[in-house]
């Protein structure tokens, strides 16, 4: 007899480790400190104090998510399936699988092996490998390892004693996979097959997918998760309408297999809208819907659900706010009446909680009051809690609950910092001229006398290595060790070394590194008015990367200049232009845990004339080229193209506040990576940049054909080498990548730059790679102008 789903679960948990054990333990194995038996055991170690810690919470069985990765949830499905390009076929063992080597070679590159793309997964900062899936890429269950974490679990849970279901049989915990549309829908033609339609290839994979799913029953796995978010978006090249028939058909045959757990879809980040009928008229057993960025579906879509399991995510898996219990009880209960009474309701998170961090009884260092308005993982799993005795038992069961959660409420809106007039003030004072430069000709014709630059300049997106000098110098600053002084000699000293590392490279324009800063938006946070830090809010970015993003709680404003002494310093020490680099409004938004209770087009425009301020104080100080990163502009972009429009103009609209506020002659500058461009091309020209560089290299200048059909007429630096992984590009490759560029747009508008910023890679690898870059543009300004 199955155990019934428990009340309350998660749609997945954080998988890096509360002290970020697993990045370490990458690094470790990366680095050949440690072997692939040591990186496995910290890794098992792992997994079990995550489901320790959710059974403390009162998460139990299948309540509790199995959804471990070492590196990404897209690679570990291209793993299971041996689903790699034809370049990585050599380290495939004779079964069809992948090593733990071969796995992160597959991610990260190695020698002239390019890794997979990477790009951003929906609408979140988390970035995912693209699979690239041609008509012979293998698709075959070669790679058991969802399975053998589900063995370890049910072993654990009966050597402890713990898990027992009601029917006295180990109640598993739930494993959580990419589901097989949504795995198609983000893949990518493979290069041997330009024009390929992976889709077409759903039909094998879900055969695939049904014998793992045999195997998870086979473990004692009573439900599996497979998550869709892809029936929540609106593909550029992917009709809504054929998505949903390939999940319907995809499903069908699922809910059809012989042997198999019970299965829920998961539709994070929107509403499924025409997917849900669809489903619900297959033999699926559960639906997880994301209730706090989607809508409660509507009654006819809600009976359709009769009968089966629901998980109502009416706590965010995104932000870190307290959950306004009395809305989301609201929500439960409408969907209780909706489907009805043989249904079973359960409660949830509306995604994985991998966007949030641990713990907030960690940031001991925060405001009191401050800390009572949030909610990370652990909290979040405790609200899914009593929302669920609420529901079950009545509100007076968790009325204590209840209240506190107004209480903090209450002190959130009454907070002074919270609503400032004189922000407020200066926001409604912003008039259409305040976001207009003059045009692009005459600040042209300007730059070009007042900058001097050959044909396809060079230069970097910002940031240097940070190397454990700098971070040791940090660390002491922040523990007392070493007085304000002293910091900033050894910080100037940084500045120093890389404006004459730039200068001996060759490189154009340059930029002075950004030693003093901790993260590009943190460091932004911690001198702005309206933001906190935290000390362990980590969170994973991609990898082994993790960021800590700050909390914007309340209006924003600038008390001081913030980057301006440092630019004026690596200026002095060189001819050539440096860079004053600045990170934009709505990339400070997207990687900020950013306020809910105002629309994020006011805050944006509030961090606009922030940097606005900024900026016209670097042009006043002598800075010539000044460029404000908007990576996250493609981030954000809602993922429904109804709601596009209004997000586009808000969003331009900050960028144009903070950069219109300058001389022709003073160049602005942006940079963004990791997203389809070509779906935002419009916006990105919209920005009125005079420069932007853009992530190119891992997709070989795939935008660069939309930026020409476009008419885009400004400077275009295409990224011409992927800071991402370890290897170092070879002078030939970006040559490669160059005439490509060269091709397709006028060499008049072209720079020549790595993909991103340098601050995760080491000096070494970074000066071969800077020098290579150098001589391809050399190599290739001589072809053009010898023409």
């Amino acid at each position: 007899m199955s155990t019934p789903f428990p009340a309350a679960t998660i749609l997945g948990y954080p998988r890096i480790g509360r002290d970020r054990e697993l990045k370490r333990a990458l690094e470790s194995f990366w680095a050949g400190r440690s072997s692939a038996a040591e990186l496995r055991a910290s890794a098992a170690e792992l997994r079990a104090g995550t489901r320790a810690r959710l059974g403390e919470l009162g998460l139990s069985g299948a309540g509790v998510p199995l959804d471990f990765h070492y590196y990404d949830q897209m690679l570990s499905i291209v793993a299971t399936f041996g689903a790699v390009p034809e370049r990585f076929a050599h380290l495939l063992d004779a079964e069809g699988k992948l090593s733990l080597e071969g796995y992160f070679t597959v991610a990260r590159g190695k020698g002239e092996l390019a890794p997979l793309e990477m790009t951003k997964w929906f609408d979140s900062n988390y970035h995912y490998l693209v699979p690239e899936i041609g008509p012979d890429t293998p698709l075959r269950y070669v790679d058991s390892h969802v399975v053998d974490y589900l063995r370890e679990a049910v072993a654990a849970a009966e050597q402890g004693g713990a898990g027992q279901g009601e029917a006295g049989g180990t109640s598993a915990p739930r494993p959580v996979l990419v589901g097989p549309v949504t795995f198609l829908a983000l893949s990518k033609a493979a290069d041997c097959a330009p024009g390929f339609d992976p889709l077409t290839r759903l039909e094998e994979l879900v055969e695939q997918y049904a014998a793992l799913l045999a195997d998870l029953a086979g473990a004692g796995a009573q439900w599996v998760q497979l998550d869709e978010p892809a029936l929540v978006a609106d593909f550029a090249d992917i009709d809504r309408a054929r998505l949903v028939e390939a999940a319907a058909s995809a499903y069908a045959k699922l809910a059809d297999a012989a042997s198999r757990p019970r299965i829920i879809v998961a539709t994070p980040y929107g509403t499924a809208r025409a997917a849900l009928p669809a489903l619900a008229a297959t033999g699926v057993e559960g639906f997880a819907l994301d209730l706090v960025r989607g809508e409660v579906p509507g009654e006819d879509d809600l009976a359709a659900l009769a009968g089966r399991t629901v998980l109502a995510g009416v706590v965010s898996g995104r932000n870190i706010w307290r959950t306004n219990l009395e809305e989301a009880l609201a929500k439960l209960e409408q969907v209780r009446a909706g489907v009805g009474p043989q249904a079973n309701v359960v409660v949830s998170t509306s995604t994985s909680l991998q966007h949030v961090p641990y713990d907030v009884d960690r940031e001991t260092q925060l405001d009191p009051e401050l800390r009572s308005w949030l909610a990370f993982a652990d909290q979040k799993v405790a609200e899914v809690g009593v929302l669920a005795r609420a529901l079950s038992e009545g509100r007076d069961a968790v009325a204590a609950e209840f209240a506190a959660d107004a209480a903090a409420r209450a002190s959130r809106a009454a907070h002074p910092g919270v609503n400032r007039p004189e922000v407020r003030a200066a926001v409604a004072a912003v008039v259409p001229a305040d976001r207009e430069r003059e045009s692009f000709e005459e600040r042209d014709a300007a730059q070009r006398e007042r900058l001097a630059l050959p044909l396809l300049p060079t230069t970097t997106i910002g940031s240097f290595p940070q190397t454990t000098q700098i971070r040791k110098a940090r660390a002491a600053h922040r523990k007392g060790e070493l007085t304000d002084a002293q910091y900033e000699d050894a910080m100037r000293a940084e500045v120093a070394s890389v404006v004459a590392l730039q200068e001996e490279l060759g490189i154009d324009v340059l930029v002075h590194g950004e030693p003093e800063r901790n993260d590009m938006v943190q460091y932004f946070a911690e001198l702005l008015d309206g933001f906190t830090a935290t000390q362990h809010g980590w969170v994973q970015s991609y990898g082994s990367r993790c960021t800590r993003p700050s909390i914007l709680w309340g209006d924003v404003s600038r008390p001081a200049p913030m980057t301006v002494e440092w630019a004026k310093y690596a200026q002095s020490l060189t001819d050539k232009p440096v860079k004053g680099m600045l990170t934009g409004p709505v990339t400070i938004l997207a990687w900020c845990f950013v306020r809910d209770d105002i629309p994020l087009g006011q805050t944006a425009d509030q961090v606009g004339l922030a940097l606005r301020q900024e900026i016209v104080d670097l042009e006043e100080a002598g800075i010539a080229v000044i460029q404000v990163d908007e990576p996250a502009l493609r981030e954000l972009l809602p993922l429904e193209v109804k709601d596009q429009a209004e997000y586009l103009e808000w969003s331009v609209g900050s960028f144009k506040l903070s950069t219109s506020g300058v001389r022709p002659d003073t160049q602005i500058h942006t940079h963004l990576c990791y997203s389809e461009f070509n779906v935002v091309i419009g916006a990105i020209d919209a920005l009125d940049a005079d420069v932007t560089s853009i992530e190119a290299a891992r997709s070989r200048m795939e935008i660069l054909p939309a930026v020409g059909e476009h008419g885009y007429e400004r400077g275009i630096g295409p990224g011409v080498y992927d800071i991402h992984s370890p290897r170092v590009p070879s002078v030939e490759e970006q040559v490669e990548l160059l005439r490509s560029a060269a091709a397709a747009v006028n060499p008049r508008q072209l720079w020549v730059n790595p993909d991103c910023g340098l601050k995760t890679r080491g000096y070494e690898e970074t000066k071969a790679a800077l020098d290579n870059m150098v001589a391809a543009a050399l190599q290739v300004r001589a072809e053009i102008e010898s023409r």
